[in-house]
């Protein structure tokens, strides 16, 4: 089959979760033979080798609005023009509706695939609209509706406000043309249920490649690891709930060391917090550590950080909710509800023996998602 996959931001150097996801997708149905065409933005500043016959970049662009200088205003002006959420405006532009226009003249293509319902402003050029598969990582208005009620200045609670309603708006019409709805977890599918006509709702238990990191020797450099892109709303809020509540009850000789983007500010605050940034590869970072934590209070959708830490075979410490879509994880995953219960269960896998077995079931658990992925991914393109 011959699959048109149109997404936000491109996976890249310095990619986030739900790139990493949007990549799962396009690696699986690549891995089943289909000729998949991808069309998106790469992150400003970002280097990405790749086939111009496969992957076609629209233009660069700011993503967070606090690094997007005056675009966050023209942003904010050309969603009220063309009644767009604040959020789909950031990825509207002729560009990419012209290279999609031409692609759809120029090619047939069994199934186009929109990801994320921030781009669903695309299905207007579609004229098929049978074609059309979403998939989306979030339930997006649940998420706006729930930064709506906690935030308490009146300018961005009703800018919330008006995001989330026309989010849902958008997701809803999307809900009822739509061939197919593809979700990560079970919550996003029954939500997408309850927006409208429904075709068909799949849900996948996603899982990014892994290297198999038993086959190589990886020491354990430092007591707990932190992994997370700290440009993100919900991650941030989760690490300073870790430094505020946590930290303090950890013993003072523990290292922890924090990776990801733009957390710079930890830099020489904190006696045993070490901040080494983007790392090149995060599961074998997580390896590293002997307890990886994963301290999440909101958001939708799957973490990849949750997977990654799992196909990485060390011990995990995470909130409830940074196991959402998650179910019955491998007995490497302990679950704190409680600050007080969170520093116990890290102080406990700290002290603990490394057991290789409990790695293997790691691991295992892990392999065992993937293929169950690659199947459910191939029963869904194929009932096209």
């Amino acid at each position: 089959m011959k699959i048109l996959f149109l997404t936000t931001i491109i996976l890249s150097k310095h990619c986030n979760g739900g790139e990493i996801a949007s990549q799962c997708f396009i690696d699986a149905l690549k891995s089943l033979g289909h000729q998949v065409t991808v069309v998106g933005y790469l992150r400003k500043g970002d280097k990405f080798e790749h086939n111009p016959q496969e992957t076609f970049i629209v233009d660069e662009r700011y993503t967070e609005t606090k690094k997007s200088k005056f675009y966050a205003l023209l942003w904010l002006a050309l969603s009220f023009w063309k009644g767009l959420p604040y959020s789909s405006a950031k990825y509207y532009s002729h560009a990419y509706i012209n290279l999609v226009n031409k692609l759809l003249l120029n090619e047939n293509y069994d199934s186009i695939i929109i990801e994320h319902a921030q781009i669903g402003w695309i299905e207007a050029y579609i004229q098929d609209k049978s074609q059309i598969i979403l998939l989306t990582q979030n339930v997006e208005h649940e998420m706006y509706e729930e930064q709506f009620q906690r935030v308490s200045n009146l300018i961005s609670k009703l800018l919330y406000k008006r995001e989330a309603r026309l989010i849902k708006l958008q997701e809803a019409r999307l809900t009822s043309l739509c061939q197919q709805i593809w979700t990560l977890t079970d919550h996003d599918n029954k939500s997408f249920s309850r927006l409208g006509n429904v075709n068909r709702i799949m849900t996948f238990g996603i899982a990014p490649s892994f290297r198999k990191l038993r086959d190589k020797t990886v020491e354990k450099r430092f007591d707990i690891g932190i992994l997370g892109s700290w440009t993100w709303k919900p991650n941030i809020e989760g690490l300073k709930w870790f430094i505020k509540n946590v930290y303090p009850v950890l013993p003072v000789n523990f290292s922890i060391y924090i990776a990801g983007k733009d957390a710079d500010w930890l830099n020489g605050k904190y006696p045993n917090i070490h901040y080494c940034g983007v790392v090149p590869d995060a599961q074998e970072f997580m390896a590293q550590a002997k307890v990886v934590a994963i301290p999440t209070l909101s958001g939708g959708g799957i973490q990849i950080k949750t997977l990654d830490a799992i196909a990485s075979g060390s011990l995990i410490v995470a909130t409830p909710i940074a196991l959402r879509g998650i179910t019955h994880p491998p007995s490497t995953v302990k679950v704190a509800e409680t600050p007080q219960e969170f520093a116990n269960l890290i102080i406990s896998a700290v002290n603990s023996k490394f057991m290789s077995t409990t790695c293997d079931e790691a691991i295992n658990w892990y392999s065992g998602r993937h293929e169950k992925f690659l199947n459910d991914v191939a029963i869904a393109i194929s009932s096209t």
